[in-house]
């Protein structure tokens, strides 16, 4: 059972102590996000799963030499997504190359679409907007739309979104900068494109 009278920052801490339920509660806790981030990421479930389990069974074997002050969340993603970009290089999937300045962004792309849950909607004016923010946030390039995703469905810091995407925090304020004007752009409804980033999932 996910033990929720505890922060992902006390669950980490005691994990690196060796508190093995800390461990269960955070892999219970954010096992499905990791794989359906995963799964944006490539399309091969099973290869995510591994990915996935893999980074859990690396952070129990090497707990104590894990950053205490770290945000789990962001680590926990961060592995995920470089564990399966070295797997992908491994196995050939992903196109080899040997420019110097590449990096995990050209082996994987994020591909998850922003969509609406309808049913939560019963507005149907409102339902109208948020599938048109949906087509726009879905026109933009696959980096814009990582980054909106780990920094507003996520709430990762523009520091910890650098660590994942693994660019500078100049380039993450770039991308987020870049894509929230050009969708301020794009918008013609009379709505404040805030009040509409509420009712969008993954």
């Amino acid at each position: 059972m996910i033990n929720l009278s505890k922060t992902d920052e006390q669950l980490w801490q005691d994990l690196i102590s060796g508190d093995e339920s800390a461990f269960s509660t955070l892999f219970e806790r954010h096992h499905s996000l990791l794989v359906g981030y995963g799964i944006s990421l490539i399309s091969h479930r099973e290869t995510v799963q591994d990915c996935v389990q893999d980074v859990f069974v690396d952070v129990w074997l090497y707990r104590q030499s894990l950053n205490p002050s770290v945000s789990a969340k962001a680590y926990l993603i961060s592995s995920v997504r470089k564990r399966i970009a070295r797997r992908h290089e491994r196995d050939k999937i992903f196109r080899k190359t040997t420019q110097l300045d590449d990096s995990l962004e050209k082996i994987i792309e994020f591909s998850l679409d922003f969509t609406v849950e309808d049913r939560l909607i019963a507005n149907e004016e409102t339902l109208h907007k948020v599938r048109q923010l949906n087509q726009m946030l879905n026109a933009l390039n696959a980096r814009q739309r990582e980054a909106l995703y780990l920094r507003y469905h996520q709430g990762l810091s523009v520091d910890e979104i650098a660590d994942i995407l693994d660019i500078n925090k100049q380039s993450v304020s770039n991308l987020l900068h870049r894509a929230l004007r050009q969708l301020r752009r794009d918008w013609t409804g009379s709505t404040p494109l805030f009040l509409l980033v509420s009712y969008l999932t993954i």
